[in-house]
Protein backbone atom coordinates (compact mmCIF):
# COMPACT_ATOMS: atom_id res chain seq x y z
CA UNK A 1 0.00 0.00 0.00
CA UNK A 2 1.41 3.37 -1.05
CA UNK A 3 2.03 6.12 1.49
CA UNK A 4 -0.61 8.32 -0.20
CA UNK A 5 -3.25 5.62 0.26
CA UNK A 6 -2.12 5.28 3.89
CA UNK A 7 -2.69 9.01 4.33
CA UNK A 8 -6.18 8.78 2.82
CA UNK A 9 -7.06 5.82 5.07
CA UNK A 10 -5.78 7.85 8.02
CA UNK A 11 -8.21 10.67 7.19
CA UNK A 12 -11.09 8.18 6.93
CA UNK A 13 -10.18 6.60 10.27
CA UNK A 14 -9.97 10.07 11.82
CA UNK A 15 -13.53 10.81 10.69
CA UNK A 16 -14.68 7.50 12.18
CA UNK A 17 -13.04 8.33 15.51
CA UNK A 18 -14.59 11.79 15.54
CA UNK A 19 -18.07 10.41 14.98
CA UNK A 20 -17.43 7.87 17.75
CA UNK A 21 -17.10 10.95 20.03
CA UNK A 22 -13.40 10.54 20.82
CA UNK A 23 -11.61 13.72 21.90
CA UNK A 24 -10.55 15.48 18.71
CA UNK A 25 -7.00 16.29 19.75
CA UNK A 26 -6.42 12.73 20.98
CA UNK A 27 -7.91 11.24 17.79
CA UNK A 28 -5.58 13.31 15.59
CA UNK A 29 -2.56 12.38 17.73
CA UNK A 30 -3.38 8.65 17.52
CA UNK A 31 -3.87 8.71 13.74
CA UNK A 32 -0.72 10.77 13.28
CA UNK A 33 1.33 8.44 15.50
CA UNK A 34 0.11 5.19 13.90
CA UNK A 35 0.32 6.60 10.39
CA UNK A 36 3.88 7.85 10.91
CA UNK A 37 4.79 4.45 12.31
CA UNK A 38 3.46 2.76 9.16
CA UNK A 39 5.10 5.14 6.68
CA UNK A 40 8.42 5.53 8.57
CA UNK A 41 9.19 3.36 11.63
CA UNK A 42 8.32 2.97 15.30
CA UNK A 43 11.32 4.89 16.67
CA UNK A 44 10.64 7.96 14.53
CA UNK A 45 6.97 7.81 15.46
CA UNK A 46 7.81 7.85 19.16
CA UNK A 47 10.23 10.73 18.52
CA UNK A 48 7.41 12.73 16.94
CA UNK A 49 5.11 11.93 19.86
CA UNK A 50 7.80 13.02 22.33
CA UNK A 51 8.88 16.28 20.69
CA UNK A 52 5.99 17.77 18.71
CA UNK A 53 3.63 18.51 21.66
CA UNK A 54 6.42 20.29 23.55
CA UNK A 55 7.70 22.32 20.60
CA UNK A 56 4.12 23.21 19.63
CA UNK A 57 3.02 24.42 23.05
CA UNK A 58 6.39 26.03 23.88
CA UNK A 59 6.08 28.10 20.68
CA UNK A 60 6.23 31.74 21.85
CA UNK A 61 3.34 33.18 19.73
CA UNK A 62 0.91 30.59 21.10
CA UNK A 63 1.15 32.17 24.54
CA UNK A 64 -1.27 34.83 23.33
CA UNK A 65 -4.07 32.21 23.46
CA UNK A 66 -4.53 32.09 27.27
CA UNK A 67 -3.92 35.84 27.52
CA UNK A 68 -6.69 36.82 25.11
CA UNK A 69 -8.98 34.20 26.66
CA UNK A 70 -8.34 35.67 30.13
CA UNK A 71 -9.09 39.18 28.86
CA UNK A 72 -12.40 38.11 27.38
CA UNK A 73 -13.44 35.99 30.37
CA UNK A 74 -12.75 38.79 32.86
CA UNK A 75 -14.72 41.30 30.81
CA UNK A 76 -17.59 38.84 30.40
CA UNK A 77 -17.73 37.87 34.08
CA UNK A 78 -17.61 41.45 35.37
CA UNK A 79 -20.66 42.66 33.46
CA UNK A 80 -18.98 45.20 31.19
CA UNK A 81 -21.01 43.80 28.28
CA UNK A 82 -24.22 44.84 30.05
CA UNK A 83 -23.11 48.47 30.01
CA UNK A 84 -22.36 48.21 26.30
CA UNK A 85 -25.83 46.86 25.57
CA UNK A 86 -27.46 49.51 27.77
CA UNK A 87 -25.72 52.28 25.83
CA UNK A 88 -26.64 50.98 22.37
CA UNK A 89 -30.15 50.29 23.63
CA UNK A 90 -30.58 53.92 24.73
CA UNK A 91 -29.35 55.26 21.38
CA UNK A 92 -31.39 53.13 18.95
CA UNK A 93 -33.89 51.17 21.04
CA UNK A 94 -36.66 53.63 20.20
CA UNK A 95 -36.71 52.57 16.55
CA UNK A 96 -38.58 49.59 15.13
CA UNK A 97 -36.41 46.54 15.70
CA UNK A 98 -34.09 48.82 17.68
CA UNK A 99 -33.50 46.42 20.55
CA UNK A 100 -32.42 43.68 18.12
CA UNK A 101 -30.14 46.09 16.27
CA UNK A 102 -28.73 47.24 19.61
CA UNK A 103 -28.01 43.59 20.38
CA UNK A 104 -26.08 43.16 17.12
CA UNK A 105 -24.03 46.31 17.78
CA UNK A 106 -23.39 45.30 21.39
CA UNK A 107 -22.28 41.85 20.21
CA UNK A 108 -19.87 43.52 17.79
CA UNK A 109 -18.48 45.69 20.59
CA UNK A 110 -18.20 42.74 22.95
CA UNK A 111 -16.46 40.73 20.21
CA UNK A 112 -13.77 43.41 20.06
CA UNK A 113 -12.55 42.36 23.50
CA UNK A 114 -13.83 38.80 24.00
CA UNK A 115 -12.69 36.84 20.92
CA UNK A 116 -15.17 34.02 21.52
CA UNK A 117 -18.59 33.45 20.00
CA UNK A 118 -20.32 31.29 22.59
CA UNK A 119 -19.36 33.73 25.37
CA UNK A 120 -20.94 36.54 23.36
CA UNK A 121 -24.16 34.61 22.74
CA UNK A 122 -24.52 33.53 26.37
CA UNK A 123 -23.71 36.97 27.78
CA UNK A 124 -26.09 38.79 25.46
CA UNK A 125 -28.71 36.12 26.04
CA UNK A 126 -28.71 37.03 29.72
CA UNK A 127 -28.68 40.78 29.09
CA UNK A 128 -30.64 41.43 25.90
CA UNK A 129 -33.27 38.68 25.76
CA UNK A 130 -35.17 39.76 28.92
CA UNK A 131 -35.41 43.32 27.53
CA UNK A 132 -36.72 42.18 24.15
CA UNK A 133 -39.16 39.86 25.86
CA UNK A 134 -40.36 42.73 28.04
CA UNK A 135 -41.19 44.79 24.96
CA UNK A 136 -43.00 41.88 23.26
CA UNK A 137 -40.41 41.13 20.59
CA UNK A 138 -41.02 38.01 18.53
CA UNK A 139 -39.22 35.17 20.31
CA UNK A 140 -37.70 33.87 17.09
CA UNK A 141 -36.24 37.25 16.11
CA UNK A 142 -35.06 38.00 19.64
CA UNK A 143 -33.10 34.78 20.05
CA UNK A 144 -31.85 34.38 16.48
CA UNK A 145 -30.31 37.86 16.43
CA UNK A 146 -28.47 37.07 19.68
CA UNK A 147 -27.21 33.73 18.32
CA UNK A 148 -26.09 35.34 15.05
CA UNK A 149 -24.61 38.40 16.75
CA UNK A 150 -22.54 36.16 18.97
CA UNK A 151 -20.79 34.64 15.94
CA UNK A 152 -18.95 37.92 15.35
CA UNK A 153 -16.77 37.02 18.32
CA UNK A 154 -14.51 34.94 16.07
CA UNK A 155 -14.37 37.50 13.25
CA UNK A 156 -13.88 40.86 14.93
CA UNK A 157 -10.39 40.90 16.52
CA UNK A 158 -8.95 39.81 18.81
CA UNK A 159 -10.25 36.45 17.59
CA UNK A 160 -9.32 32.96 18.74
CA UNK A 161 -10.24 31.76 15.25
CA UNK A 162 -7.59 33.99 13.69
CA UNK A 163 -5.05 32.98 16.32
CA UNK A 164 -5.63 29.30 15.55
CA UNK A 165 -5.44 29.91 11.80
CA UNK A 166 -2.23 31.90 12.21
CA UNK A 167 -0.62 29.17 14.32
CA UNK A 168 -1.55 26.37 11.92
CA UNK A 169 -0.51 28.24 8.76
CA UNK A 170 2.34 30.34 10.22
CA UNK A 171 0.57 33.46 8.97
CA UNK A 172 0.92 36.79 10.78
CA UNK A 173 -1.68 36.92 13.56
CA UNK A 174 -1.40 40.71 13.62
CA UNK A 175 -2.33 40.97 9.93
CA UNK A 176 -5.21 38.52 10.44
CA UNK A 177 -6.53 40.67 13.29
CA UNK A 178 -6.42 43.77 11.10
CA UNK A 179 -8.04 41.89 8.21
CA UNK A 180 -11.07 41.04 10.34
CA UNK A 181 -12.04 44.65 11.18
CA UNK A 182 -13.76 45.77 7.96
CA UNK A 183 -15.44 42.39 7.26
CA UNK A 184 -16.70 42.45 10.86
CA UNK A 185 -18.23 45.88 10.32
CA UNK A 186 -19.71 44.72 7.01
CA UNK A 187 -21.28 41.68 8.68
CA UNK A 188 -22.78 43.84 11.46
CA UNK A 189 -24.30 46.10 8.77
CA UNK A 190 -25.76 43.10 6.94
CA UNK A 191 -27.21 41.69 10.18
CA UNK A 192 -28.77 45.09 10.86
CA UNK A 193 -30.26 45.08 7.34
CA UNK A 194 -31.77 41.64 8.02
CA UNK A 195 -33.48 42.92 11.18
CA UNK A 196 -34.81 45.98 9.35
CA UNK A 197 -36.16 43.73 6.60
CA UNK A 198 -37.87 41.36 9.05
CA UNK A 199 -39.48 44.19 11.02
CA UNK A 200 -40.53 45.90 7.78
CA UNK A 201 -42.41 42.76 6.77
CA UNK A 202 -43.81 42.24 10.24
CA UNK A 203 -43.68 45.36 12.48
CA UNK A 204 -45.01 43.34 15.43
CA UNK A 205 -41.84 41.21 15.39
CA UNK A 206 -39.79 44.14 16.72
CA UNK A 207 -41.90 46.96 18.15
CA UNK A 208 -40.30 50.28 19.04
CA UNK A 209 -38.83 50.68 22.50
CA UNK A 210 -39.11 53.68 24.83
CA UNK A 211 -37.59 57.00 23.82
CA UNK A 212 -34.70 58.40 25.80
CA UNK A 213 -33.41 61.96 26.09
CA UNK A 214 -30.11 63.07 24.61
CA UNK A 215 -28.78 63.51 28.15
CA UNK A 216 -29.52 59.85 28.94
CA UNK A 217 -27.86 58.80 25.69
CA UNK A 218 -24.75 60.84 26.45
CA UNK A 219 -24.56 59.56 30.03
CA UNK A 220 -24.79 55.94 28.83
CA UNK A 221 -21.58 56.38 26.82
CA UNK A 222 -19.63 57.02 30.02
CA UNK A 223 -19.91 53.36 30.95
CA UNK A 224 -18.51 52.09 27.64
CA UNK A 225 -15.01 53.51 28.08
CA UNK A 226 -13.47 50.22 29.35
CA UNK A 227 -14.29 48.49 26.07
CA UNK A 228 -13.03 51.39 23.99
CA UNK A 229 -9.80 51.59 25.98
CA UNK A 230 -9.11 47.85 25.66
CA UNK A 231 -9.93 47.85 21.94
CA UNK A 232 -7.63 50.79 21.20
CA UNK A 233 -4.95 49.43 23.50
CA UNK A 234 -4.80 45.99 21.88
CA UNK A 235 -5.48 46.66 18.19
CA UNK A 236 -3.98 50.14 18.17
CA UNK A 237 -0.78 48.80 19.67
CA UNK A 238 -0.56 46.02 17.07
CA UNK A 239 -1.37 48.32 14.15
CA UNK A 240 1.15 50.97 15.17
CA UNK A 241 3.82 48.37 15.88
CA UNK A 242 4.15 49.11 19.59
CA UNK A 243 3.89 45.41 20.40
CA UNK A 244 3.33 41.99 18.83
CA UNK A 245 0.00 40.11 19.07
CA UNK A 246 1.49 38.02 21.88
CA UNK A 247 2.48 41.12 23.81
CA UNK A 248 -0.93 42.60 22.98
CA UNK A 249 -2.54 39.62 24.69
CA UNK A 250 -0.54 40.33 27.85
CA UNK A 251 -1.37 44.05 27.69
CA UNK A 252 -5.06 43.26 27.09
CA UNK A 253 -5.31 40.79 29.98
CA UNK A 254 -3.49 43.14 32.36
CA UNK A 255 -5.58 46.06 31.13
CA UNK A 256 -8.81 44.12 31.72
CA UNK A 257 -7.74 43.37 35.30
CA UNK A 258 -6.75 46.98 36.02
CA UNK A 259 -9.89 48.47 34.44
CA UNK A 260 -12.29 46.12 36.21
CA UNK A 261 -10.44 46.72 39.50
CA UNK A 262 -10.65 50.48 38.98
CA UNK A 263 -14.40 50.24 38.36
CA UNK A 264 -14.78 47.95 41.40
CA UNK A 265 -16.23 45.10 39.34
CA UNK A 266 -13.47 42.55 39.83
CA UNK A 267 -13.59 40.52 43.03
CA UNK A 268 -11.38 37.70 44.26
CA UNK A 269 -14.16 35.22 43.48
CA UNK A 270 -14.66 36.49 39.91
CA UNK A 271 -10.90 36.46 39.31
CA UNK A 272 -10.66 32.86 40.56
CA UNK A 273 -13.56 31.77 38.35
CA UNK A 274 -12.02 33.57 35.36
CA UNK A 275 -8.65 31.88 35.87
CA UNK A 276 -10.26 28.44 36.04
CA UNK A 277 -12.30 29.10 32.87
CA UNK A 278 -9.17 30.31 31.11
CA UNK A 279 -7.18 27.25 32.16
CA UNK A 280 -9.90 24.85 30.95
CA UNK A 281 -10.31 26.54 27.58
CA UNK A 282 -6.55 26.86 27.06
CA UNK A 283 -5.98 23.18 27.87
CA UNK A 284 -8.61 22.16 25.33
CA UNK A 285 -7.04 24.33 22.62
CA UNK A 286 -3.48 23.14 23.36
CA UNK A 287 -4.52 19.50 23.04
CA UNK A 288 -6.17 20.31 19.71
CA UNK A 289 -3.08 22.10 18.42
CA UNK A 290 -0.64 19.40 19.55
CA UNK A 291 -2.78 16.68 17.96
CA UNK A 292 -3.08 18.71 14.75
CA UNK A 293 0.68 19.09 14.37
CA UNK A 294 1.26 15.37 14.93
CA UNK A 295 -1.33 14.64 12.23
CA UNK A 296 0.29 17.22 9.92
CA UNK A 297 3.65 15.44 10.23
CA UNK A 298 2.04 12.18 9.11
CA UNK A 299 0.13 13.77 6.20
CA UNK A 300 3.30 15.51 5.03
CA UNK A 301 5.47 12.39 5.05
CA UNK A 302 2.69 10.32 3.45
CA UNK A 303 2.68 12.58 0.41
CA UNK A 304 -1.12 12.93 0.51
CA UNK A 305 -0.94 16.71 0.80
CA UNK A 306 1.40 16.98 -2.20
CA UNK A 307 -0.79 14.63 -4.21
CA UNK A 308 -3.90 16.71 -3.49
CA UNK A 309 -2.10 19.93 -4.44
CA UNK A 310 -0.90 18.42 -7.72
CA UNK A 311 -4.36 17.06 -8.48
CA UNK A 312 -6.03 20.41 -7.82
CA UNK A 313 -3.42 22.24 -9.89
CA UNK A 314 -4.01 19.94 -12.86
CA UNK A 315 -7.78 20.50 -12.96
CA UNK A 316 -9.15 22.58 -15.81
CA UNK A 317 -12.02 23.99 -13.75
CA UNK A 318 -12.04 27.63 -12.73
CA UNK A 319 -10.34 28.12 -9.40
CA UNK A 320 -13.49 29.84 -8.15
CA UNK A 321 -15.53 26.69 -8.77
CA UNK A 322 -13.06 24.71 -6.67
CA UNK A 323 -13.12 27.48 -4.07
CA UNK A 324 -16.94 27.31 -3.98
CA UNK A 325 -16.73 23.54 -3.37
CA UNK A 326 -14.31 24.18 -0.49
CA UNK A 327 -16.78 26.67 0.99
CA UNK A 328 -19.61 24.10 0.73
CA UNK A 329 -17.34 21.54 2.39
CA UNK A 330 -16.67 23.90 5.30
CA UNK A 331 -20.35 24.77 5.67
CA UNK A 332 -21.13 21.06 6.00
CA UNK A 333 -18.29 20.26 8.40
CA UNK A 334 -19.18 23.33 10.44
CA UNK A 335 -22.57 21.78 11.14
CA UNK A 336 -20.87 19.02 13.15
CA UNK A 337 -17.65 20.51 14.58
CA UNK A 338 -16.82 23.82 16.26
CA UNK A 339 -14.44 26.25 14.57
CA UNK A 340 -11.32 25.17 16.45
CA UNK A 341 -11.87 21.50 15.70
CA UNK A 342 -12.79 22.20 12.07
CA UNK A 343 -9.62 24.19 11.51
CA UNK A 344 -7.17 21.77 13.09
CA UNK A 345 -8.72 18.79 11.28
CA UNK A 346 -8.89 20.35 7.80
CA UNK A 347 -6.15 22.99 7.51
CA UNK A 348 -3.33 20.41 7.01
CA UNK A 349 -4.70 19.39 3.60
CA UNK A 350 -7.08 22.23 2.61
CA UNK A 351 -4.67 25.13 3.10
CA UNK A 352 -1.99 23.84 0.65
CA UNK A 353 -4.72 23.34 -1.95
CA UNK A 354 -6.00 26.89 -1.51
CA UNK A 355 -2.48 28.30 -1.81
CA UNK A 356 -1.91 26.20 -4.95
CA UNK A 357 -4.98 27.85 -6.46
CA UNK A 358 -3.31 31.24 -6.01
CA UNK A 359 -5.51 32.74 -3.29
CA UNK A 360 -4.13 35.11 -0.67
CA UNK A 361 -3.48 33.55 2.73
CA UNK A 362 -4.79 36.39 4.94
CA UNK A 363 -7.90 36.79 2.76
CA UNK A 364 -8.65 33.06 2.94
CA UNK A 365 -8.30 33.20 6.73
CA UNK A 366 -11.06 35.82 6.88
CA UNK A 367 -13.32 33.83 4.52
CA UNK A 368 -12.68 30.62 6.45
CA UNK A 369 -13.61 32.21 9.78
CA UNK A 370 -16.75 33.71 8.21
CA UNK A 371 -17.85 30.33 6.90
CA UNK A 372 -17.05 28.66 10.20
CA UNK A 373 -19.35 31.18 11.90
CA UNK A 374 -22.29 29.64 10.04
CA UNK A 375 -21.73 26.31 11.73
CA UNK A 376 -22.29 27.96 15.12
CA UNK A 377 -25.94 28.69 14.27
CA UNK A 378 -26.89 25.92 11.82
CA UNK A 379 -28.33 22.51 12.75
CA UNK A 380 -27.69 19.87 13.88
CA UNK A 381 -24.85 21.12 16.12
CA UNK A 382 -25.19 24.90 16.31
CA UNK A 383 -23.23 25.53 19.50
CA UNK A 384 -24.42 29.14 19.86
CA UNK A 385 -28.03 27.99 19.54
CA UNK A 386 -27.68 25.27 22.17
CA UNK A 387 -25.86 27.61 24.57
CA UNK A 388 -28.46 30.35 24.07
CA UNK A 389 -31.33 27.92 24.56
CA UNK A 390 -29.80 26.91 27.87
CA UNK A 391 -29.75 30.46 29.27
CA UNK A 392 -33.11 31.64 27.83
CA UNK A 393 -35.17 28.41 28.04
CA UNK A 394 -36.33 29.05 24.46
CA UNK A 395 -36.76 25.81 22.45
CA UNK A 396 -33.88 25.05 20.11
CA UNK A 397 -36.26 24.69 17.15
CA UNK A 398 -37.56 28.23 17.70
CA UNK A 399 -34.05 29.68 17.48
CA UNK A 400 -33.06 27.57 14.46
CA UNK A 401 -36.20 28.75 12.66
CA UNK A 402 -35.02 32.36 12.77
CA UNK A 403 -31.31 32.03 11.96
CA UNK A 404 -31.63 31.37 8.23
CA UNK A 405 -31.92 35.05 7.30
CA UNK A 406 -28.67 35.65 9.18
CA UNK A 407 -27.00 32.68 7.48
CA UNK A 408 -28.00 34.25 4.15
CA UNK A 409 -26.36 37.50 5.29
CA UNK A 410 -23.15 35.58 6.09
CA UNK A 411 -23.15 33.99 2.64
CA UNK A 412 -23.66 37.42 1.09
CA UNK A 413 -20.74 38.73 3.15
CA UNK A 414 -18.52 35.89 1.86
CA UNK A 415 -19.57 36.70 -1.72
CA UNK A 416 -18.82 40.41 -1.28
CA UNK A 417 -15.39 39.73 0.22
CA UNK A 418 -14.63 37.27 -2.58
CA UNK A 419 -15.55 39.82 -5.24
CA UNK A 420 -13.84 42.68 -3.39
CA UNK A 421 -10.93 41.06 -1.47
CA UNK A 422 -9.51 44.48 -0.59
CA UNK A 423 -12.22 44.76 2.08
CA UNK A 424 -10.15 42.25 4.05
CA UNK A 425 -6.71 43.20 2.75
CA UNK A 426 -6.83 46.99 2.88
CA UNK A 427 -5.89 47.54 6.54
CA UNK A 428 -3.18 44.80 6.64
CA UNK A 429 -1.77 46.32 3.45
CA UNK A 430 -1.17 49.72 5.05
CA UNK A 431 0.22 48.44 8.36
Amino acid sequence: MSSEIAGLIGIILLIVLLFSRMWIGLAMAIIGFLGFMYVADLNESFAILATVPYHTIAFYPITCVPLFILMGVIVSNTGVSGDLYDSTYKWIGQFRGGLSIATILACAGFAAIAGDSIAGAVTMGKVAYPEMKRYNYDETLATSCIAAGGTMGILIPPSLGFIMYGILTEESIGKLFMAGILPGILLAVLFTAVIMFITLRNPKAGPSGPKTSFKEKAQSLQKTWPILVLFLLVLGGIYLGFFTPTEAGAVGAFGAIIITLATRRLTVRILAISLVETAKTTAMIMILVAGAFILMRFLTISGLTSMLVETISSLTFSKYIIFALIIVFYIIIGMFLDIMASMVVTIPFIYPMVMALGFESVWFGVVLVLVMEMGLITPPVGLNVFALSGVTNVPIGTIFRGVWWFVAAMLLCVAIITIFPQIALFIPGIM
